[in-house]
């Protein structure tokens, strides 16, 4: 409203490798008036009751129960992105802090990436670039060869948001679509992509020729897939990862691509976010990994911001707030 002060709102910075992209900055600043960590921690005795929520952008700032502590008056902490694990949910009920998130601005981009690495690993997109531009290269081996997509088997783990949009866009490439989730979907929702329901995981990954993870990183999927999981997938198989690190068991991959227990994985994510250099799965030529990007496009990044504002217009003025997580 004109004339009022705009509402106090964190941030951890702008611009640098966790801070709010500046291009956004002049946005948010038509609706609050945006502290940083820097300016909170200079001026906490005038800012901490000012301060009325957290604009989470990437993990950051932590909320910690020491941070907790020093703002009374938070009403809620709006994270970006669609994971939460990041966040501890009992300490921020214990304040009477709302969280929000923005799960379903970033599922069309991740499942566009997931296709794009289920191609690129079997189609071998990444040694083909590196043939077709080496000053070495005199000629192009006919026996180099990938393997197919269209017409293959395709495991989904996780049949949210992201992974029914996985499917949808399998349907188109023909593919046999199997899936694994803590509920079955309808018959009308299975009809439309042609999908058929694996109660145990183990079905799941037995037939297929892709197991694509599409799961919320939570104490039941931690480590989710490891060595046993491997070794009941074929040995032609490809892995691919868009949701979290810790949802498969590193070492036990590392272990299944050298010993060939599968063919390939597809990796958007890994623990930590980035791999030490000297990891091993940056040394195997059947492993492609992106740097998190699932939902890395600048429209998404935009939707991303605006709901996050909408979430805590919504939360100051008492209203519903949208993509609520309840705690």
């Amino acid at each position: 409203m004109e004339g009022q002060e705009l509402p106090y709102v964190l941030i951890d910075c702008i611009r640098g490798k966790h801070g709010v992209h500046e291009d956004y900055v002049e946005f948010l600043e038509k609706h609050f008036h945006l502290i940083t960590m820097k300016e909170y921690l200079e001026n906490k005795e005038f800012l901490s009751e000012k301060i009325r929520a957290i604009f989470m952008w990437y993990h950051r700032p932590v909320i910690t129960a020491e941070l907790l502590q020093t703002l009374p008056n938070l009403k809620i902490v709006a994270s970006s992105g669609m994971g939460i694990d990041h966040l501890d949910l009992d300490l921020l009920s214990s304040y009477g802090v709302k969280l929000s998130n923005t799960p379903f601005v970033v599922s069309t981009d991740t499942a566009d990436l997931g296709m794009a690495l289920m191609l690129a690993c079997s189609r071998r997109l990444v040694e083909g670039y590196q043939m077709a531009v080496s000053p070495d290269t005199e000629y192009f081996p006919s026996d180099w060869l990938g393997s197919e997509v269209s017409g293959m088997t395709l495991g989904i783990v996780g049949m949210g948001t992201t992974g029914y949009k996985v499917a949808q866009r399998a349907k188109a490439f023909e593919m046999k679509i199997l899936y694994h989730n803590r509920h079955q979907r309808n018959k009308e929702e299975e009809s439309a992509v042609g999908a058929t329901y694996c109660k145990k995981i183990d079905d799941l990954l037995q037939q297929s020729d892709f197991v694509l993870l599409s799961v919320s990183l939570t104490p039941q999927t931690h480590k989710l897939i490891g060595k046993r999981e491997l070794e009941l997938m074929k040995p032609t198989a490809t892995l691919i990862n868009i949701s979290r690190g810790l949802a498969v068991d590193q070492d036990a991959l590392v272990e299944a691509l050298q010993n060939k227990i599968i063919k390939a994985a597809g990796l958007d994510v890994t623990y930590p976010e980035p791999l030490p250099r000297d990891h091993p799965l940056l040394k195997l030529k059947n492993v492609l990994i992106t740097p998190h990007i699932g939902g890395a496009t600048k429209k998404t990044h935009r939707l991303m911001m605006e709901n996050m504002v909408e979430s805590i217009q919504a939360s100051l003025a008492g209203l519903p707030v949208p993509n609520e997580v309840l705690l």
